[in-house]
């Protein structure tokens, strides 16, 4: 029975129906009668059933199981493998189709046909699609379009055949499945193209896909499960395109992509693999995002040979070997990735292997974090390890590796260096290594830049005999060993390193030893600070050894050289001191550090000259008073002076002092004057004899914290130490601890700062600027700092009038006058500015006397012979436009 449909669905083409059933007058017997009796475009329904032939769809026809999904099954005809071929564009619903032989193709699709299969069951055998093996018309990327190549098969109405493809056979797969076939449940080989959303394939005795040649998939939602061997491999030329899929229980690798193959995964899960999670060989690539592999039976990454992976946001878990090995030339970048849980090293490179990690985190390793050998080189950026076995980072051979912000925490040895051709850290933290924090092993070298090692089982750093070394800044922080070790014949450079509670020596050198160490400042050593064995020359230069029992420890025949080094509150001090020459005494008490090595201007700080004349305490109050404005702070000021007065007599009377704590906030809005108060303040306090040197150091909070994880201490420590005898001026403290905070390091920077100003209270006094409302909150942050910050002084904003004040001062400096006129429109000009978030006091009255001088120029220069007193004159015409009250 033919039906006319007409033209009124589809105008310009007819379509018809071509009944298939049992009995009924009109219908066919079998499908492959109505296949011959359908005109092109036709529907032939299927009546529920089993059928046993097979069919060739050699004209573009639709099948259809009229009572749906499931309800028809066909077998292949005796003698025959296949239930269904494809030699035209033809589309199958809701059929089971069925193989005679488990390694032979059940559905075959031609060179030249394409063949949709919507919510079909294929059993018992293979789908194959195979074309002439051409030149591929596009790349992997292109197949994660919705239809990739022209492939444009209506999922929807199913009224539309697939067109005729561009280049080789095609294939859609639609909610369906395929299951029970032996070697391949689904091979595309040559230039075929095929589409698959909601596939699923299981039970097959061999690989679930196969691609060769020039073959092209792309597939979304594909589940595959239970096959003997591979999941999916992708051979020759050929490529495959994932999204949103999942591997399950392979007997293989979960994805075997070999010669110029190409995988792009997205969102897809790849769960307890027989062998590899993915596997890349020859010039294979792949790229995921988003992906995960737990579970695989030997590693979860493997690329060799020339292979290329690149991953972001992606998981390897649990694999019982690597969770990344690179062989030969292979090349891997992974970004925002993560590997954990890994029997053998997390990441494993060998050979000429390369990779880049990028924020990146490695944990749970059951050998090392990332294991360099032969010639690999290996980048890693703001990357984190933590719970290592072994070592976070090991190099051996000839192999490299770079480390720029990294954190290592919580491994047996933080980084071990074998390989000499270059390890190399910079901004990088290590925590509470068991062991060593940073090893240059035998022959083996680093180089560390702004490194902070804290909590090492044994030492911070050692240098190992035949070992290179170059430290530049960074920090050495509570080892329970020593804090840098250098064995026999090493002699590594250091510059700039702070070496805080060791528990036995700040530096041990150990039998002919030597190396250079300058600008280091050892703090709280268990033992000598530095212990110089038989026959060691090592040589330090403007080192500071502060708050150790001894500074020294020298075994005979042992050759030191010192230059301008200091001990600090040191019970047995024998080093000799600055100027070298013989060792002088120095007692508990004596001055502290001054600037820390690395900090800014740290090289060229010298103690006060001892000659230079001292201040008289009424003309730096004469020079406070004189300041415009502030007639409040000027009283607290004075008031401090008298306090202070008050304790200096005390303590020369031999009386305890009363307790008392320096430090200010000085709570007022920019331009103010807090920061002309704050230098005044530490000069006066010089004065009375209750600092040392009386210094200002202004910093902020870029100053103070540090852009990587561990580089805030050390920041803190340095600016602070820069200050030591003087005033520390943090302006906009509030900055430090923000609203949302979160892992903010400011906090860091906050408990630094309370913990040295405890430690140094007597030689520092540290002034914290900025808005009211804002220092408010900045003191109640951190219990801390309201118990040092028990005092605040109020900067007020100037009125008019000291405002002009401030502009006759400039005048008066750069030899200006203002006329009387000028002076009262100016004292209006003031009134009538706007008090807004951008009204500077003081900067704002400043700028105003320099774009009157501008404007008094541009008017002077006009006249054809001035006067002498024109050229100083301000005039009210000199002042700025009414416009600029509106800025």
């Amino acid at each position: 029975m033919i039906v006319d449909r007409g033209t009124a669905a589809h105008p310009g083409r007819a379509e018809h129906t071509v009944q298939v059933a049992a009995k009924g007058r009109g219908a066919h017997r079998t499908i492959a009668a109505a296949v011959r009796a359908a005109r092109p475009g036709a529907v032939v329904l299927v009546e529920a059933g089993d059928y046993r032939e097979s069919l060739t769809l050699d004209r573009p026809v639709v099948l259809r199981a009229e009572h749906g999904a499931g309800s028809v099954t066909l077998s292949p005809a005796a003698g025959r493998s296949e239930a269904v071929v494809a030699g035209a564009h033809c589309a199958v619903y809701g059929f089971t189709l069925r193989g005679a032989d488990p390694e032979q193709p059940a559905v075959r699709v031609e060179d030249g046909a394409s063949l949709a299969l919507h919510d079909c069951v294929v059993l018992g055998g293979r789908v194959e699609v195979t074309g002439e093996d051409t030149e591929p018309t596009s790349g992997v990327r292109e197949l994660t379009a919705p239809d990739p190549d022209g492939l444009d098969f209506d999922t929807e109405s199913g009224a539309d055949l697939p067109p005729a493809p561009e280049a080789g056979p095609a294939l859609l797969l639609l909610r369906c499945r395929i299951a029970g076939a032996s070697g391949a449940g689904l091979r595309l080989s040559g230039g075929a193209r095929a589409r698959a959303d909601d596939l699923r394939i299981e039970a097959v005795d061999g690989t679930a896909v196969v691609l060769s040649g020039a073959a092209r998939l792309s597939a979304e939602r594909l589940r595959v499960h239970g096959t003997t061997g591979a999941g999916l491999r992708i051979r020759g030329r050929a490529a495959l395109a994932l999204m949103d899929s999942t591997l399950r229980n392979t007997g293989g690798s979960g994805v075997l992509v070999e010669d110029d193959g190409a995988l792009v995964a997205g969102e897809t899960r790849i769960t307890a693999a027989g062998a590899v999670g993915i596997r890349l060989t020859g010039a294979a690539t792949a790229e995921l995002a988003d992906c995960r592999i737990t579970g695989s039976a030997t590693s979860g990454l493997v690329v060799q040979d020339t292979a290329r992976l690149t991953a972001a946001g992606s998981t390897v878990a649990d694999s019982r070997a690597n969770g990344l090995l690179l062989l030969g030339n292979g090349t891997a970048r992974l970004a925002d990735c993560v590997i954990s849980g890994t029997g053998y090293s997390a990441v494993h490179l060998a050979d000429a292997a390369r990779i880049g990690l990028l924020d990146c985190r490695i944990r749970d390793s059951a050998e090392h974090g990332l294991h360099a050998v032969g010639t690999a080189h290996a980048d890693l950026a703001e990357c984190g390890l933590s719970r290592i076995a072994m070592t976070g980072l090991h190099t051996d051979g000839a192999a490299t590796l770079t480390a720029r912000g990294c954190r290592l925490t919580d491994t047996a040895t933080g980084v071990h260096a074998l390989s000499p051709a270059g390890t190399e850290l910079e901004h990088c933290t290590v925590l509470r290594a068991a062991k060593t924090g940073v090893e240059a092993g035998a022959g083996g070298g680093v180089r560390l830049a702004q490194v902070r090692i804290a909590g090492a089982g044994a030492a911070g750093i050692v240098v190992d005999s035949g070992a290179t070394a170059q430290v530049n800044g960074g920090s050495v922080e509570g080892s329970s060993g020593s804090g840098v070790v250098v064995w026999t014949g090493a002699a590594p450079e250091i510059s700039g390193l702070h070496i805080d509670a060791p528990a036995k020596n700040g530096v041990y050198l150990a039998e002919d030893a030597g190396g250079t160490f300058t600008s280091c400042e050892i703090t709280g050593a268990g033992f000598p600070a530095l212990h110089v064995a038989r026959g060691a020359s090592p040589v330090f230069r403007r080192c500071r050894v502060r708050d150790c029992a001894e500074d020294l420890g020298l075994e005979e025949g042992a050759r030191p050289a010192f230059e301008d080094c200091a001990s600090y509150d040191v019970r047995r001090p024998t080093m000799p001191q600055q100027g070298g020459g013989a060792v002088q005494a120095r007692t508990v008490g004596s001055p502290a550090v001054p600037a820390a090595p690395g900090a800014p201007g740290a090289a060229d700080e010298e103690e006060p000259d001892p000659d230079a004349p001292e201040e008289d305490l009424d003309d730096l109050l004469a020079e406070l008073h004189a300041l415009v404005g502030l007639d409040g702070v000027k009283g607290d000021v004075g008031s401090l002076v008298k306090l202070m007065q008050t304790v200096r007599r005390r303590q020369e009377a031999g009386l305890p002092a009363p307790p008392l704590s320096r430090h200010l906030v000085f709570a007022g809005n920019p331009g103010t004057g807090k920061t002309t108060v704050a230098r005044l303040y530490g000069r006066l306090l010089k004065a009375l004899g209750l600092l040392r040197r009386g210094h200002l150091v202004e910093v902020d909070r870029s100053a103070l914290v540090g852009e990587y994880v561990g580089h805030t201490g050390p920041r803190t420590t340095a600016a602070f130490q820069q200050a030591l005898g003087g005033v520390l001026f943090i302006d906009e403290a509030y900055a430090l601890s923000p609203l949302h905070s979160g892992n903010d390091f400011g906090t860091e920077a906050i408990a630094t700062l309370v913990k040295l100003m405890e430690d140094h209270r007597d030689d520092i006094v540290v002034i914290a600027a900025g808005y009211p409302a804002e220092m408010d909150r900045f003191v109640a942050s951190n219990p801390g700092l309201s118990s040092r910050f028990s005092r605040t002084l109020h900067f007020v904003d100037y009125d008019a009038a000291e405002l002009v004040s401030i502009v006759e001062h400039q005048a008066a400096e750069h030899r200006y006058e203002l006329s009387e006129r000028a002076r009262t429109e100016l004292s209006g000009f003031f009134a009538r500015m706007p008090r807004t978030e951008g009204f500077g006091n003081g900067r704002s009255a400043r700028q105003v006397f320099q774009e009157m001088t501008e404007r008094q120029a541009q008017r002077v220069a006009e006249l054809a012979d001035p006067r002498p007193e024109d050229l100083v004159a301000l005039e009210a015409d000199d002042l700025p436009s009414p416009t600029a009250l509106r800025t």
